[in-house]
């Protein structure tokens, strides 16, 4: 932690100070901005108010009265709730406006972690409680150079098993041997492991036909198809180098078992590839001419793209989402539609651009890339870009 850049970025904000609060362990984000271990015990509430100057001040029970000696600051200690409540209201006395993890309305549920009754207890000394998101962002998703060439490395990998996923499937339907959803997404998985690839638990989609028209289709052994000529072919996946600090690389790529797709498939499909070019382009166009850019507007570039052609209501979710250690990461996502993002999008962020078009029993499209900015904020994209659907001889 570096409370210098911390206390600046405060000041930059044009705000007096930065509540940390946790209970339970509940708010991973402090822990990893402060430096702290997550996962010790943690049963009693404690605070952290970092000003934007002076010295920052820790707050904590009696019970754990060590929680925080890993933190700079003056200590003061509480045992009584009543004695929680007044050395709180002393601490934030000189404080007319503070940042908490919290978010008005709900509206970028990342950073909504700091619970109701606390804001009221905030609020009832007479302050005014901002959202810390921008902070968050700063501190949470900006990706550093080690970070960015980990993102490079797995997203070569990723590319290369997705291929081989594919020409799996082609394979397989040209020897008329059977395939199943379930037994690309486990090639998938074990081609992430021999690579040093780690997907958290939480594995790729493969779906065929009206499968991926849900969206977050999950293929078991239960409920997988056979994949056969004549498919409709989405596979999503996701995965980062297996280790504490690695950047997560996730695409989305869609093919046909066959020569001949429908002209309906391939009509929503060009729909979707040029609408994730033109918010591409729209991020590289604000940041070319010196502008700031936010993530509703690149959201609202891409959806206008889809639904000038009538298939709005058929893109259900946001165009793409922030992108970290974790695969949705705590940066500003591209999105007006689930929430309104008024984050900035800035140098050291990586997010996904990944519009679709899902027709409920029939069969979907979605088209995703990686966007990174740089610190000489250029707008790049890792990998290759589908321009056109994997067609298989089969």
């Amino acid at each position: 932690m570096n409370i210098e850049s911390i206390q600046r970025e405060i000041k930059n904000q044009g705000i007096d100070g930065w509540l940390f609060y946790d209970f339970h362990n509940r708010d991973a984000m402090a822990y990893r901005i402060l430096g702290m271990e997550f996962n010790k015990f943690t049963t009693r509430r404690w605070y952290y108010f970092m000003p934007a100057e002076g010295e920052p001040v820790r707050l904590v029970s009696a019970v754990e009265a060590t929680k925080l000696d890993s933190l700079p600051g003056t200590l003061k200690v509480y045992r009584s709730w009543e004695q929680l409540n007044q050395a709180i209201k002393k601490i934030l006395r000189n404080s007319k406006k503070i940042a908490m993890q919290y978010s008005p309305n709900n509206n970028i549920p990342y950073v909504s972690i700091v619970d109701a009754g606390t804001i009221e207890l905030i609020r009832s000394f007479g302050l005014e409680i901002v959202s810390s998101a921008n902070l968050v962002q700063l501190f949470e998703a900006i990706i550093d150079e080690d970070g960015y060439h980990s993102h490079l490395e797995a997203g070569e990998k990723i590319q290369k098993i997705k291929d081989e996923a594919f020409a799996l499937i082609e394979e397989k339907i040209r020897k008329n041997e059977k395939v199943t959803e379930y037994e690309v997404q486990q090639f998938i998985v074990k081609r992430f492991l021999e690579e040093g690839l780690n997907d958290d638990g939480d594995h790729p989609i493969v779906g065929v036909n009206e499968h991926p028209a849900d969206p977050h289709f999950e293929p078991t052994p239960e409920n997988t198809f056979a994949i056969k000529r004549g498919d409709t072919i989405l596979i999503d996946l996701w995965a980062r180098k297996d280790n504490d600090k690695a950047i997560y690389y996730d695409i989305t790529w869609c093919g046909y078992a066959g020569t001949t797709p429908l002209s309906k498939y391939v009509d929503i499909f060009n729909i979707v590839r040029d609408a994730r070019n033109a918010a591409r382009d729209f991020v590289r166009d604000k940041f070319a001419k010196g502008e700031r850019c936010y993530g509703y507007e690149v959201d609202d570039a891409c959806r206008k793209v889809v639904e000038r052609t009538g298939y709005g209501e058929y893109f259900v979710h946001r165009t793409g989402h922030s992108i970290g250690h974790e695969v949705h990461g705590n940066g500003v996502n591209i999105d007006n539609l689930e929430t309104k993002d008024e984050r900035e999008l800035m140098p050291g962020i990586c997010f996904s651009i990944e519009p679709g078009i899902y027709l409920p029993g029939e069969m979907a499209v979605r088209s995703e890339i990686d966007v990174f900015i740089t610190k000489d904020r250029e707008v790049v994209v890792a990998g290759q870009e589908q321009s056109e659907l994997i067609l298989m001889d089969v």
